[in-house]
C-alpha cells in the first residue's frame, strides 16, 4: 500500500523566522565556534525577534514508569518545534537519529537540524510522521 504524500508545509512562517535567526548568527559570527557559542548567540537573536523558546529543554526517557535518562534538547521553539544545532561540515546519521528521538519524546511535529559549516548554515527540516496530520 502506497502512502499518500502530503504537500502541506508545517509552520512555514515560524520556520522562516527561525532560519532568519540562524543565518543572522552565521553572518555575524562566521565559522569555527563550538556549538555552545552558536547556542548563546541564537538565544540572543531569538529574544530580539520575540520568538518564544526554551533553551536546553530537558526531557526524561522512561521505561515502565522508571526514569532511564535525562537529556537536553538545544531549543524548543514556541512549543511547536525542536531546533538542534551542530557545528561541522556535514550531517551524520546520528544527528538525524537524535532529532527523531527528540520528536518522538516531545510529540512535536517538526524539528530543524542546523549545521554551521565552514561555508554556510545548512539545515534540514525533519518531520515527525507519527504526529503528522494533513
Amino acid at each position: 500500500m502506497r502512502r499518500e504524500v502530503h504537500r502541506k508545509v508545517i509552520y512555514p512562517e515560524l520556520s522562516y523566522e527561525v532560519l532568519g535567526v540562524l543565518f543572522e548568527v552565521y553572518n555575524n559570527l562566521g565559522y569555527g565556534y563550538r556549538e555552545v557559542t552558536y547556542q548563546k548567540a541564537i538565544e540572543e537573536e531569538l529574544g530580539r525577534n520575540s520568538i518564544a523558546f526554551v533553551p536546553q529543554a530537558p526531557y526524561l526517557v522512561k521505561y515502565k514508569n522508571n526514569k532511564l535518562v535525562k537529556r537536553y534538547l538545544d531549543f524548543v521553539i514556541e512549543d511547536k518545534m525542536v531546533l538542534e544545532i551542530k557545528s561541522g561540515d556535514y550531517f551524520s546519521r546520528q544527528n538525524f537519529k537524535q532529532v527523531l528521538e527528540y520528536l518522538k519524546v516531545t510529540n512535536l511535529k517538526l524539528a530543524i537540524l542546523a549545521n554551521y559549516t565552514n561555508k554556510e548554515v545548512k539545515y534540514k527540516r525533519v518531520l515527525n510522521i507519527e504526529n503528522y496530520d494533513s
